[in-house]
């Protein structure tokens, strides 16, 4: 691609991310999905200005893996131990339902094969607690008992997300289901979580000593980019998928990470974190519309068959699966019916977290372009519809849930 060609590519696709975010969110929907439209307006879906390309994919990396650091180093891990039992169990219904549903719908109803079931099954796991927190806060609801117990649940979701989609790249690179595989990226994972905290340490202090005598600004931002890069270019080279080192870098840097001697390793430095965080948004900001418009530019819905009923009752049937399976964890703990439903309800938005498992799904040449339009209907279709369905919940049940709560 000629670099003029490549410049103009890439301003059509940071302006028209930056217009149809800005859309979505006046709309009061995700911003990821307006990012998402841009690239299905952009690509062959509609006026095909933009093409995706090795330069264009690499850039969506970048932005995926810094998405995921960024999911990384907000991660609480105590806010999962101050929840208990309920976040537990929320959360491992909320994930192990969706991923059983999907899969048996897949594997068993529609005859799909074993790692394009696999898959299915995993994308319909994800849980993005970014859109429930913005409905909570909407509605002064985000101190809530409610929102406290899926805030504990999201955290556990996240982890058990983030190593399944490692296992599940790990079947795609090698075409089949390998326990040596499995086994080789479960040990990389625990590898990580040994050595991540001791090299945020060294990392910390290396800043802090040297940061204040430095000539230049832009230390912070440099040095944890190329911590980020490094974890993944590690995780890379032991054949698990580069997202995984961008959130175990991040997981390493947040001072609240779980390993005992982590926390204890990191517990005075909640001020750098927040340094970190306050350096590195601005470049996260810049990157990571480009993977979801890169989302939208790689569905071309022209090449869907839209007069085959297969797409259309496979897309229902998975937006049922999704949502209602989603329900299961919140529905076995011991509360009244009303707090129930609605930890059931903010449990099931997918948005980033299921827009990454559907792209590695495509990427890795497991999922065609039939499929990747299924999933990505089911995912835009569980993030849009719960916050619509919460708020009316909330408008029609609320007075329910503060009655519940005083009596608690």
């Amino acid at each position: 691609m000629e670099a003029g060609a490549f410049f103009l590519s890439l301003v059509l696709i940071l302006v028209a991310a930056r217009i149809f975010g800005e859309l979505a969110a006046w709309l009061k929907v995700p911003s990821v999905m307006g990012e998402m439209l841009a690239g299905i307006i952009l690509g062959p879906s509609l006026l095909g200005w933009v093409e995706v390309n090795e330069i264009i994919q690499t850039l969506a990396e970048i932005g995926l893996i810094l998405l995921l650091f960024e999911v990384g180093l907000e991660t609480d891990i105590s806010r999962l131990a101050d929840r208990g039992q309920k976040a537990g169990v929320v959360a491992l219904g909320g994930f192990v339902a969706p991923f059983a549903g999907g899969f048996l719908l897949a594997y068993l109803i529609f005859d799909f094969s074993l790692l394009l079931s696999l898959f299915i099954g995993g994308t319909l796991t994800a849980t993005s607690i970014g859109v429930t927190v913005r409905v909570l806060r909407d509605l002064g609801r985000q101190h809530s008992q409610e929102a406290q117990v899926v805030l504990g649940a999201a955290v556990l979701d996240d982890i058990l997300g983030v190593v399944l989609l490692a296992l599940l790249y790990e079947f795609s690179v090698y075409g089949g289901i390998s326990l040596t595989n499995a086994s080789k990226v479960l040990i990389f994972i625990a590898i990580f979580m040994i050595l991540a905290p001791i090299v945020a340490k060294i990392m910390a202090e290396t800043i802090g000593r040297y940061g204040s005598g430095s000539r230049i600004s832009g230390l912070i931002p440099t040095t944890v980019v190329s911590l980020v890069l490094f974890f993944a270019w590690l995780a890379h080279v032991v054949g698990a998928p580069a997202l995984l080192g961008g959130f175990a870098a991040g997981l390493a840097l947040s001072r609240r990470f779980f390993l005992p001697f982590g926390a204890a390793l990191l517990q005075s430095d909640g001020k750098f974190v927040r340094r970190i965080d306050e350096s590195i948004k601005p470049i996260i900001q810049l990157f990571t519309p480009i993977f979801f418009v890169t989302v939208g530019l790689s569905l071309n819905l022209q090449a869907v068959d839209w007069g085959s009923s297969s797409v259309l009752l496979l897309s229902v049937l998975f937006i049922a699966v999704a949502m209602a399976t989603k329900l299961v964890g919140a529905m076995i703990i011991k509360e009244p019916m009303h707090f129930r439903w609605v930890v059931g309800l903010a449990m099931i938005p997918r948005a980033e977290v299921g827009l990454i498992f559907a792209e590695l799904g495509r990427v890795s040449g497991v999922f065609d372009n039939d499929i990747y339009a299924v999933m990505i209907i089911t995912i835009a279709a569980t993030t849009i519809l719960p916050p619509f369905i919460l708020k009316w919940y909330y408008g029609r049940f609320g007075h329910h849930l503060e009655q519940e709560g005083s009596k608690s």
